[in-house]
């Protein structure tokens, strides 16, 4: 019983138990810990003192524990020592005095331990060592307040480093800094502000609750700017590993919503990458020799040729150095690997690249040798109905040799063989023989193209084009084992009767034509029902061309099928936004939430404020329970008298009016026993 009556007790006041808690932990361990000692406070003096101010306490104490017979603890003189080197450095100084910056403090620490049971002698002078650098000797682009708008104010993305002439972790950060700035080139700009710059400086600090600035990791601390923000309350701050790879990872995806590339072993590459990644896409294989992430330039890259790149990355390994050079012809790390089309031989870059190098071997090989008739590729092939062409928007007749078929060894093989007809009528040129001559010009004027078309994925196009009873071979899901790809060629031809001005933007010309039910360009569609002789394919697309250009046939025009896109949007084509609001999004505010509460128990304030609520709690607490116990009281009282009134009630018995047990009540219903008649004066007696 009396159990149970301390464990209601606990329960009711465990709010203001906790509360009380609380308010002891701030005051006696997190506040202490926030605001220690000050250092002027070990030399005596007043806080903001002067230099000459701190040399003089100095002086005095020095002066002190000479006369003194009692020898000063050690402990105590390293604490001294240290607060007059700090404080006696002007940047040193600087940074504590306005930001709380005290990077060597765990040098006290460390002497103590050090120089336990020793002299004071034997202390080894000066404890903190000044190592201060200048920027322009490093080419470091320093942001003064005066163009820091200029800057950020465009709404682009910006990485910021806040540094400290005086620090030492600044000093050794400038190699780090450097290699990142030339890894965000031309990806995202990228600034220093020096803590000298007191108005810049404070504007990207936190603020504690006092209103002092500080930097919660010290410096160097690295803020970004998302796209958009102009203003210190949308920064997001760094707090990881200061390295190359982890705050260019974090700059990536965080800030830029860049794709991450993953690592696969030379086992899972086959199996989980080059089987598993769409088929219509070149596969590009990064060898790394460090296992470093991608760098933001290669995932700027992933994220513009997603649509016809995929790409991977793998850790280079000596072990393993004979099958990268048995597969795919790679003698050591770094390099890039494009594989294309089934049978070509790998394409190697070796040795590192730098940006612009970067980009230039992605468009030499973001297409198959044979590219792929797709919507996404279709205007750039000059095969599409709208009126776009390779040759320009003046050319009025132009051709496209379109290798249909399903995925299969027979469509590999005529890949093949169409790769070889390209190659020899590029070769070629002008020196063509005369039977191949008019399809040579026409591949050097732009008005040729070749490409294949995936007859499965594309059903519709497939059928528009082949339109024969043998397309089922061709067109559409597999049917039986047999595959025939087909050949054909699309002439496009533009109305020249029609005053059709077409602008230089192909998008606004194919917005115009969207909602019509015809394209603006005729279509005719020659098949080809020979062998796969190279010869006798080239002499059957020249006789096509030279036909095509020579004759006037009529105009006709018609709807076409439009291509189905093969893949869906990948999540950064979202937007930084989206990303930011789903998975790290979530992440930034689980830890913005953290550092918060934090910040709010050491505030000096939030110990009292703690101690009142407590008090209000328990007061509250207790107020209700008194009146709970009155009114139980009174409720027990209240029924304790009902009860007896019933109890009453019972026992008088209830006799009904006429019975003879019945009596309505009298003065002479009973007669007490010492009652006596009085005899008056008056009366007749015979006396």
């Amino acid at each position: 019983m009396a159990k149970s009556s301390v464990t209601s007790i606990l329960k009711a006041y465990s709010i203001p138990i906790i509360l009380f808690t609380l308010s002891l932990y701030c005051q006696l361990i997190i506040i202490p810990r926030s605001f220690p000692t000050s250092h002027y406070d070990v030399l005596g003096i007043k806080l903001d003192s002067s230099i000459q101010q701190v040399t003089d306490a100095y002086r005095d104490l020095t002066a002190h524990w000479n006369s003194s017979a009692e020898p000063l603890d050690t402990s105590e003189f390293i604490k001294i020592q240290y607060a007059y080197e700090l404080l006696t450095n002007d940047l040193w100084k600087r940074d504590y005095d306005i930001y709380g910056i005290d990077e060597q403090y765990h040098v006290i620490d460390k002497m103590k331990e050090q120089y336990a049971g020793a002299k004071i002698s034997d202390v080894a002078l000066p404890l903190l060592e000044a190592n201060s650098f200048d920027p322009l000797d490093h080419n470091i682009d320093v942001v003064k307040s005066e163009d820091f708008l200029s800057k950020v104010g465009t709404g682009n993305q910006m990485l910021i480093q806040v540094f400290s002439l005086g620090s030492n972790r600044c000093a050794k950060f400038v190699d780090t800094w450097k290699r990142i700035v030339n890894l965000l080139e031309g990806i995202a700009k990228t600034g220093v502000v020096e803590l000298g710059d007191v108005k810049l400086a404070a504007y990207l600090s936190e603020k504690r609750s006092t209103g002092r600035p500080f930097f919660r990791n010290g410096v160097p601390s690295l803020l970004a700017s998302p796209p958009g923000c102009k203003a210190s309350e949308c920064l997001v701050r760094y707090s990881g590993e200061l390295s190359v790879d982890a705050v260019t990872d974090w700059f990536a995806t965080t800030i830029l919503g860049l794709p991450r590339i993953m690592y696969y072993t030379k086992e899972s590459l086959v199996q989980n990458f080059l089987q598993k990644s769409s088929r219509h896409k070149v596969k590009t294989i990064f060898i790394s020799k460090t296992g470093e992430r991608a760098t933001p330039f290669v995932r700027q890259a992933a994220k513009n040729y997603w649509a016809h790149v995929s790409f991977a990355f793998a850790l280079w390994k000596e072990e393993e150095s004979s099958f990268w050079w048995n597969t795919f012809g790679v003698e050591s790390a770094p390099a890039i690997i494009f594989l294309k089309d089934p049978g070509l031989d790998p394409v190697v870059y070796p040795g590192s690249i730098n940006n612009s190098y970067f980009i230039d071997i992605m468009e030499q090989n973001k297409y198959h040798e044979l590219p792929q008739l797709r919507s996404v590729t279709s205007m750039e092939l000059g095969c599409d109905p709208r009126g776009y062409s390779r040759a320009g928007n003046d050319m009025m007749v132009w051709y496209c040799v379109v290798l249909a078929g399903r995925q299969s060894l027979e469509l590999n093989k005529m890949r093949q063989t169409m790769r070889r007809v390209q190659e020899k009528l590029s070769n070629d040129g002008d020196a063509a023989p005369q039977d191949e001559l008019s399809a040579a010009i026409a591949l050097k004027d732009k008005r040729l193209t070749f490409t294949w078309l995936d007859g499965e994925a594309q059903n519709r196009r497939c059928l528009f084009y082949i339109h024969s009873e043998y397309s089922y071979e061709t067109c559409g899901p597999r049917r039986d084992l047999s595959d025939v790809p087909k050949l054909i060629i699309v002439r496009y031809s533009r109305n020249d009767t029609e005053d059709v001005k077409i602008e230089k933007d192909s998008k606004n010309y194919m917005a115009a034509y969207l909602a019509k039910d015809i394209d603006p360009t005729s279509q005719l569609v020659a098949h080809y029902n020979g062998s796969d002789d190279i010869g006798q394919i080239t002499q059957w697309i020249s006789t096509v061309i030279k036909d095509g250009d020579s004759r006037n046939v009529p105009f006709f025009k018609t709807e076409t099928p439009e291509l189905v896109p093969e893949d869906v949007d990948p999540i950064w084509s979202t937007g930084t936004e989206k990303i930011l609001s789903s998975g790290k999004g979530i992440m930034q505010r689980i830890i913005s939430i953290t550092t918060g509460f934090y910040d709010i128990l050491c505030d000096p304030r939030c110990g009292p404020f703690l101690l009142l609520g407590a008090l209000m709690s328990f007061g509250g607490v207790w107020m209700r329970r008194s009146q709970a116990t009155n009114l139980n009281e009174s409720q027990t009282k209240k029924k304790s008298s009902t009860v007896d009134n019933e109890v009453r009630k019972k026992r008088r018995p209830h006799l009904e009016p006429g019975s003879k047990r019945f009596k309505l009540p009298s003065m002479t219903d009973e007669e007490p026993k010492d009652a006596y008649q009085v005899p008056f004066s008056d009366s007749d007696s015979d006396e």
